[in-house]
């Protein structure tokens, strides 16, 4: 077994767990529209699973890196830098990533509700293609006979 079988199963455990935690940040979201949170409470349970949203991707593309898959790299690369870039360039003052004071402003629920959404179609595309590239790894086996 060579190492693309373990990586395929790491990613496929590493994109399960993204994908819990989009659909916790888009549930949390839709009760902040329908007024079952308060803006403060809302954001303070989504500020809090930021950076345990952005480790694990970032390591799972450097371990794409690291291991030779160029193509699935880049791919997932672009998200994981957008997340990246949206997280460095919070504005000053606001307590996270999810300000209570400006999510209602703006339209900002809205456009956050649509980057989550976005990210859970990323994120279950890339669970089937991990899926099927652990399963194919897994088949394939060692080819040193």
């Amino acid at each position: 077994m060579g190492v693309d079988a373990p990586l395929f199963i790491f990613a496929l455990v590493d994109e399960g767990y993204l994908l819990f935690l989009v659909v916790y940040f888009v549930i949390t979201l839709s009760d902040l529209e329908c007024d079952y949170l308060n803006a403060r409470t809302c954001c303070e349970k989504l500020n809090f699973w930021v950076l345990p949203e952005i480790i694990p991707q970032a390591v799972l593309t450097v371990l794409l890196l690291i291991t030779g898959h160029p193509f699935l790299f880049v791919l997932y690369g672009l998200c994981t830098a957008w997340i990246i870039y949206r997280y460095a360039k919070k504005p000053t003052g606001n307590i996270g990533l999810f300000d209570p004071t400006e999510i209602h402003n703006r339209q900002q629920l809205k456009s956050h509700m649509k980057e989550n959404l976005c990210k859970m179609g990323f994120h279950l595309v890339f669970f089937f293609i991990y899926l099927y590239l652990m399963i194919y790894s897994l088949i394939k086996g060692d080819d040193t006979d």
